[in-house]
């Protein structure tokens, strides 16, 4: 092997190595007044289509994380601590310089081993510090890290969480979700379900808001549409004084029916009103009467 033959070797040798090695690299120590400059720089949110497509991914299984994991990821960290609570990213993310890092997650619902897929993407600045981490379905952060129930002190009145349930077709139009499509007595229920959480609670902790819809239709479009019911809600309870932050929503579609007896697949009137107490939206509540 002549010298060129043998540096040439060489290079590939290199370049293997470092293939292999990716971003595991160990990182330096991380500079605390940097740290706190990268957790302020609260960039903007990526655009779902700013997400890499699931096909695209090397590790396409992707993984099931524990939710305690997300509730230790702070903007700040540097990416050994990262790795060390997500593992590594799931998409091919470059060797030097990576600013960004893919995952995908598996959430359970519940129901044996059926489960929920979501997509998460975090963002380094250049000091290779974490600017934030956002999910291309933002009801996903529900599933990563759902709202606790605070305890209850004993020196304060602060109500267990209360659950509160209405019928989605005394508050939209049938197939209706926005609020041009909200009946009027839906309108006033939500005006006045506004009132009540602002008059009776001294402060909230958390509003969780979910749409359900019936069988009837694809799972797609159910999911849509219960989650589009949910964002409604919330939008008008935020116009009635509440505050955004503390509300989330999410759309089950028709995983979780109150009712699974009713017979028959045609969309007849029967039919209909025996699954009408699937098509609901429910509010849980918690917070300091």
């Amino acid at each position: 092997m002549n010298k060129m033959n043998r540096t040439l070797s060489a290079v590939a040798l290199a370049a293997s190595l470092a293939a292999l090695q990716g971003c595991a690299s160990p990182g330096a120590a991380i500079d605390k007044d940097a740290q706190v400059r990268a957790a302020a720089e609260k960039p903007a949110a990526p655009k779902p289509e700013e997400f890499p497509d699931l096909g695209s991914a090397k590790w396409k299984q992707g993984a099931f994380p524990g939710t305690d994991k997300f509730q230790r990821v702070r903007p700040g960290m540097g990416k050994d601590q990262l790795r060390e609570l997500l593992g590594w990213p799931h998409f091919s993310e470059g060797l030097w310089g990576v600013r960004e890092w893919n995952y995908i997650f598996h959430f359970y619902t519940g129901k044996g081993s059926e489960h929920i897929t979501c997509q998460y993407m975090v963002r380094f600045n250049g000091n290779e510090l974490m600017t934030g981490g956002w999910w291309k379905n933002p009801d996903c952060a529900l599933l990563a890290q759902p709202p606790m129930a605070t305890p209850i002190p004993v020196s304060t009145k602060l109500a267990p969480p209360q659950k509160v349930t209405l019928n989605a077709d005394g508050l939209f139009r049938f197939d209706g979700a926005s609020l041009t499509d909200l009946l009027p007595a839906g309108r006033t229920r939500l005006e006045h379900l506004g009132d009540e959480l602002r008059n009776n609670f001294r402060s909230l902790h958390y509003i969780v808001v979910t749409g359900h819809t019936d069988r009837l239709g694809g799972d797609a479009y159910n999911e849509a549409l219960s989650l589009e019911r949910a964002n409604t809600v919330r939008d008008l309870l935020v116009q009635q004084g509440l505050d955004r932050k503390l509300i989330r929503t999410a759309g089950i579609g028709k995983r979780q029916p109150v009712v699974s007896d009713c017979e028959g697949t045609q969309r007849t009137p029967a039919l209909l009103q025996c699954l009408q107490p699937n098509r609901r939206v429910e509010l849980d509540i918690a917070g300091e009467q």
